[in-house]
């Protein structure tokens, strides 16, 4: 009798789950086309870039950092379109992507992304890992990433994404090197609708807080050592 091979679940699909979750959320946010690259590049470290980057920790069944890299054109776009979405008007829109407008609602977006991303990895893989609040940086040089993610032995990916324009941003995950081998069938839960996050956000939701104004920068650019 042949014996089928064990599923396994490594770095790249956790990878691929998390640029799954960022696109889908985008793409809803914003009702524009939010695609990322088919290859995927090894980095040896992670960074926060100009103009804006952002990034979340999480941690449980297993550890990771999420870095975000938005330039000041993709940024606006994301955050004009996801306003004009949820129906403000145009004109009451902040011009300036150093606003702690845009920053509030491009943490509210990174939010959805990785709770979107941490939903999925309890039901396709059984396991619980939990995220802290995004933090945002407005940035005008690079800042690398060692904050105690309780890695070991990490793995670091970077993957380019683009809106609807053609803008680009950088998604990068370091996690920890492990794989997760199926041993037993289950069913995967039904999947959460990404609209209904936003629409309840529409009718009152509050985006979470950021580290947009200029004193927040500074001690969190502090903390980091700059």
């Amino acid at each position: 009798m042949s014996t089928q091979a064990p599923v396994v679940f490594g770095t790249e699909d956790l990878l691929k789950t998390l640029c799954n979750s960022v696109s889908r959320v985008l793409t809803t946010a914003t009702q524009q086309p939010i695609r990322y690259s088919g290859m995927v590049q090894k980095i040896g470290k992670t960074c926060l870039k100009p103009d804006i980057g952002c990034f979340v920790l999480f941690d449980g069944g297993f550890s990771g950092l999420v870095v975000l890299n938005f330039s000041a054109q993709a940024a606006m776009e994301l955050y004009e379109s996801y306003m004009l979405n949820m129906g403000m008007a145009r004109e009451d829109l902040a011009v300036s992507y150093t606003s702690d407008e845009v920053n509030n609602v491009m943490g509210e977006l990174m939010n959805q992304m990785v709770g979107d991303f941490t939903s999925r990895v309890e039901r396709e893989l059984q396991t619980h890992i939990t995220q802290n609040q995004p933090k945002m940086l407005v940035i005008n040089k690079q800042v690398t990433l060692s904050i105690g993610a309780n890695l070991d032995n990490p793995e670091a990916r970077r993957v380019s994404f683009f809106t609807g324009k053609s803008n680009t941003f950088y998604l990068e995950l370091a996690v920890d090197r492990t794989e997760f081998i199926k041993i037993a069938d289950f069913d995967v839960e039904e999947d959460r609708d990404p609209d209904a996050l936003f629409a309840q956000a529409a009718t009152g939701g509050q985006p979470p807080a950021s580290n947009a104004g200029e004193s927040d920068n500074q001690r969190l650019l502090d903390s980091l050592g700059m």
